[in-house]
């Protein structure tokens, strides 16, 4: 992996030339501030970051960056936290912020077309003025491009989906500046291999993308959410099972565990008891219809044990909710100062969510780590948040040492090592383990597109072999 630190006097005016020297920098601050994302994972500092504003400059980025053997990192909002867009090699940073244009709503198709800066929450507010949404929701307001590159989801996927589920087409500059178009805007196609799903996810390490078709679809017309406590972390999740079979089709199917809703209630004052609990919503195009799938979902939990029951909750109230679950990353952090998280983001069949929910909660009483087990129920996706100090080798071990043994009973289970958070670099000493010979294919599609290896070095891919034979960062 070729490491580029820093910029000669002729590659910086290269680069001012394409983009103007307002949208090229190589000071210190900014270099620093795209060295990492919101995890613990730092990178190299980057040579000089580049703000481009349209598919041709980044053409011609790309060809001036593939002559000059300079690596490239593609940047969103930062959001990620495997280190996705973490600049490994240094080299150049390309900031999408400012490529942020909503090209076009088409109502009557329920898509629209966007540039890759565009935020989420800047996307569904233009859509909602037409009763429509982008539904994949990971919490963070990240960019679509970013989002695409990491095929992120959330806690409505268990209705309606991940980002793979919305792109229908795309613009895609690849390696050396070469500008290709996937996908279509028809509903549905059978034509040739589906490249777009080939780049949706591949972490900007195969080409980048300047546009994107996304689908949209419409705005529920009523909600019903609840929250619902069980006597046991085991009941609460096999009631998670029983939901998802019962054929209620919740939106979102939230598991939470005390130790995480004590932290919830002492800094966002929720009142919650403190004890496993589903946080539910379900989407319906009535209130009668919802009526119905309240009663049967109170029936189907008190099966299970259920006691504390809290439905219809006002709007208020719901968003409160929903609000302290998307901050419960940063809940966690405030409340231990000075030290950062390892996530374990495993998936599994639904089938056996309740055995990793009880597997998990039980490497963290073992190991005696401060660990938060929570995660989109609904979908099979386990969240384990971890918090230690890294300077601290014998207690950061402990916490590898716990995501090791999730990730490996999850992918013996038939899961994955990333539900949704992406590869970047902390999940890649998992990919071995996980997709065995197959790696090799996804490592030949990667020379094959990007001979000289310049797309988002050191994503993805093991660095050494095998590194898969015991926990590492």
């Amino acid at each position: 992996m070729k490491v580029v630190s820093e910029f000669s006097a002729a590659q910086k005016s290269a680069l001012a030339a394409i983009v103007g020297r307002e949208r090229f920098s190589a000071g210190v601050s900014v270099r620093e501030n795209h060295r990492h994302d919101i995890s613990y994972h730092r990178g190299r500092p980057p040579a000089g970051v580049v703000w481009p504003l349209s598919t041709a400059e980044v053409a011609a980025i790309l060809r001036w960056s593939y002559e000059e053997g300079v690596p490239v990192t593609p940047w969103g909002a930062g959001t990620s936290t495997e280190g996705n867009p973490v600049p490994a090699a240094g080299g150049l940073v390309m900031d999408f912020t400012r490529m942020n244009r909503i090209l076009a709503i088409r109502p009557q198709d329920m898509q629209a077309d966007v540039q890759p800066g565009v935020f989420r929450k800047t996307l569904n507010r233009r859509a909602g003025k037409h009763g429509l949404f982008f539904p994949p929701d990971p919490g963070a307001d990240a960019t679509i491009g970013g989002m695409i590159a990491n095929n992120a989801s959330g806690i409505q996927t268990v209705r309606y989906g991940a980002t793979k589920d919305y792109v229908m087409r795309l613009t895609v500059v690849l390696p050396g500046g070469e500008i290709i178009h996937t996908g279509c805007l028809a509903p549905k196609s059978s034509s040739g291999y589906d490249l777009t799903r080939l780049f949706v996810g591949s972490e900007g390490t195969l080409g980048v993308v300047t546009e994107a078709s996304l689908r949209l679809t419409g705005l529920p017309a009523h909600h019903l959410a609840a929250t619902i406590g069980f006597p046991s972390l085991e009941k609460a999740s096999q009631a998670v099972t029983a939901l998802i079979v019962s054929g209620l089709e919740p939106a979102a199917l939230e598991l939470l565990t005390p130790n995480l809703i004590r932290l919830m209630n002492r800094e966002k004052s929720l009142g919650l008891p403190e004890q496993p609990t589903l946080f539910c919503e379900f989407h319906g195009v009535s209130q009668a219809t919802l009526g119905e799938i309240r009663q049967l979902t109170a029936e189907l939990c008190q099966g299970y044990g259920a006691g504390e029951l809290h439905f219809g909750m006002e709007e208020e109230r719901r968003a409160d909710l929903w609000r302290a679950r998307h901050e419960a990353w940063e809940t966690i952090h405030r409340a231990h100062p000075g030290r950062e998280t390892l996530i374990v983001d495993a998936a599994v069949p639904i089938s056996r969510y309740p055995e990793m929910v009880v597997f998990a909660q039980a490497q963290v009483d073992e190991l005696r780590v401060v660990g938060y087990v929570f995660g989109h129920a609904g979908d099979g996706n386990l969240h384990v948040v971890m918090v230690g100090d890294p300077d601290r080798p014998g207690e950061w071990q402990a916490l590898e040492e716990v995501n090791h043994r999730i990730v490996a009973r999850a992918v013996e289970v038939g899961g994955t090592c990333t539900g949704e958070h992406g590869v970047g670099i902390g999940k890649r000493c998992f990919m071995r383990r996980e997709h065995g010979a197959s790696l090799e294919l996804m490592r030949r599609i990667k020379e094959l597109v990007d001979p000289r290896g310049l797309m988002n070095p050191g994503k993805i891919f093991p660095v050494e072999a095998p590194e898969d034979g015991g926990p590492q960062g």
